[in-house]
């Protein structure tokens, strides 16, 4: 991993955490995910037009990671839901990047050297023991814990169907706008079948949050698949969660206050 890979990815780690604290400040969840998808679809549509296409190889790996996308968002959903912020996070995003490798080994054939192997080993821990660190002094939530774990395997499916699909695509941003598009259009479409003529007046209040959220969202993952295209999968997935830690474990306090 060159430098500037590395930077990106770090960029794209700090985003990412941030607008996954700006979806639980969002206490209505749909609310949170119908804005943050909504904005992705439109961020799509306006970056669409100025990106080359994806090439024809890279479109099954778009049309499969748009579903497993809908699942991740569901169970991050229900994980944050059933759990606080600063355990369900770190959980779902430190147990992402072992499977990642695994996966990546047997679809992209990378295997990381002793080197790289250690590093996913102790962002791993370190994300294991910023959940455990939430645990002391209480009782496991196993059906948060179970969610957060099923959360981190969709985040994992994904992360290696979108290495793959980018690579195939020859267009990092053609890739990225694509995927936007195609992935937030279910909940959002959910949300508006379920609030029907209310949509306007539930979305106000948080518009302006939540669409700050989708510009993050789709920032961090554009920079994320820009440097699958230049660098190993497992190293990467392992250096995006780095600065989880310090945002799970100076976030909690505050999401626990707002309630």
């Amino acid at each position: 991993m060159t430098p500037l890979v590395t930077t990106a990815v770090l960029l794209a780690a700090v985003t990412h955490a941030s607008w996954n604290a700006i979806a639980h400040r969002i206490t209505d969840r749909l609310v949170g995910f119908t804005l943050i998808l909504t904005g992705g679809v439109l961020i799509g549509l306006a970056a669409a037009p100025f990106a080359p296409l994806p090439a024809a190889g890279a479109w099954p790996y778009l049309l499969a990671s748009a579903v497993i996308h809908l699942v991740y968002v569901i169970l991050l959903m229900t994980s944050f839901r059933l759990g606080d912020f600063g355990q369900a996070y770190p959980i779902a995003r430190g147990s992402a990047p072992l499977v990642v490798t695994a996966l990546a080994a047997v679809f992209a054939h990378e295997v990381p050297d002793g080197w790289a192997a250690a590093g996913i080993a102790v962002s791993c821990a370190g994300l294991t023991g910023v959940a455990l660190w939430g645990l002391r002094g209480r009782r496991p939530d196993w059906p948060a814990i179970g969610a957060a774990l099923a959360t981190g395997f969709s985040i994992a499916a994904y992360t290696v169907v979108d290495g793959l699909g980018v690579r195939a695509a020859h267009s990092p941003v053609g890739y990225t706008a694509w995927l936007m598009v195609i992935q937030g259009v279910a909940i959002p479409a959910y949300a508006v079948h379920r609030w029907r003529g209310e949509t306007a007046t539930v979305l106000r209040p948080f518009a302006a949050l939540g669409l700050f959220g989708a510009f993050l969202s789709v920032s961090a993952y554009g920079l994320v698949l820009w440097a699958q295209t230049r660098a190993a999968l497992a190293p990467i997935a392992a250096l995006r969660e780095s600065s989880v830690k310090s945002c799970s474990c100076g976030n909690n306090a505050a999401v626990q206050g707002a309630g």
